[in-house]
């Protein structure tokens, strides 16, 4: 075997691991939530995906609350707060 081919087999080999990868994360997700947040006179939405709508849910809402929380305890509060809207959806 010569060296370049030996450098496309590898190269073959990577590119199928990192496809492989890709679509075992991407499969997983069956679940897409939108949620709207209001926290600390600031209001924010996001999107993020879950293997159930609460992990869904839960994930949209730690995104929308980043920009509006600063520090551990407004995280928390913020997370923990009613959404002003919810929006589910499978995959």
């Amino acid at each position: 075997m010569t060296s370049q081919s030996r450098k496309l087999l590898v190269a073959l080999g990577i590119l199928a691991f990192v496809a492989f990868l890709a679509w075992t994360t991407v499969s997983s997700q069956k679940v897409e939530c939108r949620v709207c947040v209001e926290f600390a006179n600031g209001r924010n939405c996001a999107t993020a995906s879950g293997t159930d709508e609460k992990m869904a849910a839960e994930n949209a809402q730690t995104t929308a609350c980043g920009p509006l929380a600063s520090g551990m305890d407004a995280t928390i509060a913020c997370g923990n707060a009613v959404p002003v809207t919810r929006q589910c959806r499978g995959t």
